[in-house]
């Protein structure tokens, strides 16, 4: 272990947490040692005292008791009650000082809205809900999450997706809003993958999915396919299928936006139909079937994350 290095890291992040310089003589790697972790234990003291984004983080994640939370909400002058909405970004790269800056420029400079870096390339956004304004394109908190993946995706260069929570009455609350954002989050990129904003409370079908056993999965997958369930669908028969729902079964639509002969697609549809028993054309196997990728995606992301 480089000990030197360590040391100066540790030194780094006192001074640009507290501003202190601090020079430290230490000559056996024992004395290095302990004095890196005594300053790792300053600067986390000094954070859970005067530094409110720590603070909120700390919320977040559950590592504040609840019965410090209002203490520590005086402290940082934060109202303990009020509407707030949370917010997880996460970018395809890890934020870099251009993303953390178009960020603040989006959150009003008048209210009590919070950056809040959480770990890699996910960051959090803390809004009041009485910041917002409704723009008569649906809710106020929806119009915000398009804004910022807009703004983000042109000004930092990188594909967003944002998820947020209902509203959290009190800090009190941020804790659960903080699980089922990133539930939401990881829901969203699952089942919905096409699409980049992800509110909590319209997860549908996925969130059901989500919630059910493996064996409950694939025993329904067994009614569709057989016992030769596909790990994944190929690409023809996922395209063909995802843009017939698209277009509500529409079969010209879908022949046009796929560039294919209506014949063509016609075909396509009937080979789905000879290997699962499912017509598309038909809204009840439609459905059935659009479940049945949904379950198969869920299996496969699953066991590759176990794996």
């Amino acid at each position: 272990m480089d000990y030197d290095e360590t040391l100066h890291r540790v030194l780094t992040e006192l001074r640009r947490t507290t501003g202190l310089e601090l020079e430290i003589r230490a000559d056996s790697p024992e004395e290095k040692s302990r004095a890196a972790e005594q300053l790792r234990l300053l600067t986390a003291a000094y954070k859970e005292k005067y530094d409110k984004i720590h603070f909120l983080r700390s919320l977040m994640t559950g590592e504040l008791p609840a019965y410090r939370i209002q203490e520590h909400a005086c402290r940082f002058h934060i109202a303990f009650a009020e509407p707030r909405i949370l917010y997880l970004v996460e970018a395809e790269q890890k934020p870099d000082d251009l993303l953390q800056e178009v960020l603040r420029g989006l959150l009003p400079s008048r209210t009590a809205a919070y950056l809040i870096p959480v770990s890699g390339n996910l960051t959090a956004v803390l809004c009041s809900r009485g910041c917002m304004v409704k723009d008569g394109q649906g809710s106020p908190e929806l119009a915000f999450a398009r804004t910022m993946v807009d703004m983000l995706n042109a000004e930092a260069f990188t594909r967003i997706r944002v998820s947020y929570s209902r509203v959290s009455e009190s800090l009190a609350d941020l804790s659960a809003a903080f699980q089922e954002t990133g539930l939401a989050l990881k829901i969203g990129k699952l089942f919905f993958s096409g699409e980049t904003v992800f509110p909590c409370g319209r997860l549908g079908v996925g969130r059901l999915i989500y919630g059910l056993p493996y064996e409950l999965c694939e025993n329904f997958l067994r009614e569709i396919f057989g016992e030769d369930i596909p790990p994944e669908l190929d690409e023809e028969t996922a395209v063909t299928a995802s843009q017939f729902f698209e277009n509500n079964l529409n079969i010209a639509e879908t022949a046009r936006q796929l560039h294919v002969h209506r014949n063509t697609l016609i075909y396509r549809l009937e080979q789905i139909q000879n290997r699962t028993g499912l017509d598309l054309r038909r809204f009840e196997d439609a459905a059935a079937f659009k479940i049945a990728t949904m379950v198969i995606n869920y299996l496969r992301t699953e066991r590759n994350q176990n794996a």
